[in-house]
């Protein structure tokens, strides 16, 4: 990490995670090291139609120290695990989901629905998509009042494949991307949020490309109180080769304000992957200088190369405020 001027890592952490490398490392961490900061990431909360999620509330309850009962408790859990990761320096969320969800609920369906699923017995996708309005949103304004940026990838659809499921497990390679009609759940979701004054800084991304315009053009509904407060992330999992980030730019490029873009990030676990960053650099700096040549930028290298210094290092630093 020195070697590559790594200056902050964000891993990707459950709420019942101890986090005990971070504190340890935090011990012995020079100024010469890397930051390393955790990332909230509540899938395992969210997903109550998965078969383990009774017993992922439990570890919850453990962890926290509140006995749950209902919703509510869970919200609460989940507060007090939310402090802990400020507390060891999180500023950053991530969703994984397969789309946005809009449909109405109540507290007391809510309630209903999450009693069924710690009983075990079987939940409608309506109730499901309800409760994961309401937990996205519960989510939201948590991270809203602490200040911090939230994610959303969502596109993808998980472990198609069941045979290998069941020999492999879960995320193990048999995914794909998959086709979604959530345009208006995405508005409704982001209006919500913001007419309650709870929309936080916000980055979107989507496995699908067919949706890069649509994105492209939802930024521009909720931008305000700070420069490129909404983002449309880069080129993901499937999307972070060539086609997938010149794609993905020239949408930003065409219906947003590229200038203002936070950039490539290195979505994986891997040392590996970090000259991903280099490959993304490239292709930036290729795709301006192709408008160049071709008279639509202006031959003004000062200015150009200031855009490619802030969307490849100034306007992550920053936007995420980690240090």
């Amino acid at each position: 990490m020195r070697h590559y001027n790594v200056e902050c890592v964000c891993t990707t952490d459950d709420p019942v995670d101890d986090l005990h490398n971070h504190i340890e490392y935090a011990k012995i961490r020079t100024e010469k090291d890397p930051l390393m900061i955790p990332a909230w990431r509540p899938d395992k909360a969210m997903n109550i139609e998965k078969p383990e999620f009774a017993k992922y509330v439990e570890q919850l309850a453990e962890v926290s120290g509140v006995n749950i009962v209902k919703f509510a408790d869970m919200v609460d859990a989940l507060k007090k695990r939310h402090e802990f990761f400020e507390q060891q320096g999180s500023k950053l969320s991530d969703h994984g989901i397969e789309e946005f969800y809009d449909e109405p609920y109540t507290d007391s369906q809510i309630e209903t629905v999450f009693e069924k699923a710690m009983r075990g017995q079987q939940l409608s996708d309506y109730e499901v998509r309800q409760f994961k309005h309401c937990f996205l949103t519960v989510m939201a304004e948590m991270d809203a009042d602490a200040g911090w940026t939230q994610q959303f990838h969502y596109g993808a659809i998980r472990d198609n494949n069941t045979a290998m499921y069941n020999q492999l497990g879960p995320d193990t390679g048999f995914d794909s991307i998959g086709e979604f009609n959530t345009a208006k759940a995405m508005s409704k979701f982001l209006n919500k949020l913001n007419m309650e004054g709870k929309l936080t800084r916000t980055i979107i991304y989507t496995l699908n490309p067919c949706a890069n315009e649509v994105i492209a053009t939802m930024l521009g509904n909720f931008q305000g109180g700070e420069p490129g407060k909404i983002q449309f992330g880069s080129g993901w999992w499937f999307n972070d080769q060539m086609d997938g980030m010149i794609r993905q730019m020239n949408a930003l490029s065409v219906l947003g304000l590229l200038s203002r873009f936070v950039g490539m990030l290195t979505d994986s676990r891997s040392f590996l992957s970090y000259p991903r960053h280099e490959y993304f650099r490239r292709i930036l700096c290729n795709l301006l200088g192709n408008d160049v040549e071709k008279g639509l930028l202006p031959d003004d290298r000062e200015t150009l190369g200031r855009m490619v210094e802030d969307i490849s290092y100034n306007n992550a630093r920053r936007y995420f405020k980690f240090y």
